[in-house]
């Protein structure tokens, strides 16, 4: 296909979106597929979402959708399952009816399977978009007791509530930073590094007894403190490019109907990341 008007677009929006390793990971989708697709960062805050899905044209075939939007993003289509159960979508896909997905529950999903994890208590730190999506994961995964830790009491509640409500498991809210539960095999952090670098004395990953796996979804910096600890103590860590890359090959599927390996995505971007790094 020739570039111009008609060539199929794509985007990752959000803010901030510069660093944003998207366009990198699509790109090379499509390349593989054999595709002369486009793909591109827009900035775009919540109070723009509305006016922009609104104007585009027939050329688009779908976006990719990340912090602050998320929530915004699950309200403008016909949802898939996960995003019902979550209140998050991070993928729309543009055909006869506009439709929107939660490719994250997919990703952590496949992340976790890769790395062989059938466990049964789990820590999720944070409480927001990812993290409700990060407990589906969890909880289909086979975990029955979730432990919660966030800042705010009546969030951590609310948490708890839909966690238990929908999706079945015994949640356990706890303060951020607190001693892990003994028996916590696998720990997901989803918040920014700078909110949990004072509490990783008191959360102490290297004494938790039953503690197998950190994966802390953060990817730029890397490493994480947290990450560094977990590593330092010999535990299995998974970085938010383990979520950015499963998750992605689900959007390529959506948005072309077809699949790409997921080794075509890591390759990708560790590459990318290594270019960065040596600039």
């Amino acid at each position: 296909m020739t570039p111009g008007h008609n060539r199929p677009r794509a985007a990752v929006v959000g803010s901030p979106i510069a660093h944003s390793l998207s366009p990198v990971i699509q790109l090379a989708g499509y390349a593989h597929l054999g595709l002369d697709w486009g793909y591109e960062r827009i900035e775009l805050r919540p109070d723009q979402f509305d006016g922009f899905i609104d104007g585009l044209d027939d050329s688009w075939r779908g976006l990719s959708v990340t912090m602050p939007l998320k929530e915004r993003a699950a309200a403008c289509g016909l949802p898939d399952d996960d995003v019902v159960l979550t209140g998050a979508a991070n993928t729309v896909v543009f055909g006869e009816q506009r439709r929107v997905y939660n490719t994250d529950t997919l990703g952590l999903v496949d992340a976790m399977a890769a790395e062989g994890l059938a466990v049964r208590v789990g820590t999720v730190i944070g409480n927001g978009a990812t993290a409700r999506s990060v407990a589906v994961a969890l909880a289909r995964g086979g975990v029955r007791l979730i432990e919660v830790q966030g800042r705010n009491p009546e969030r951590l509640r609310a948490f708890r509530d839909w966690a238990e409500g929908s999706l079945g498991v015994e949640v356990q809210p706890r303060s951020l930073g607190a001693p892990l539960d003994p028996a916590t095999e696998v720990l997901v952090s989803t918040v920014p590094s700078a909110a949990l670098n004072t509490h990783l004395d008191t959360l102490a990953v290297e004494f938790c007894p039953a503690l197998r796996v950190v994966f802390d979804v953060i990817y730029h910096p890397w490493p994480t403190p947290l990450a560094g600890r977990a590593a330092s103590a010999g535990l299995r860590v998974l970085s938010g490019l383990d979520l950015l890359v499963h998750q992605a090959a689900h959007q390529v599927r959506l948005f072309t109907g077809s699949e790409v390996p997921v080794a075509v995505l890591m390759s990708a971007v560790r590459a990318e990341l290594q270019r960065r790094g040596a600039s």
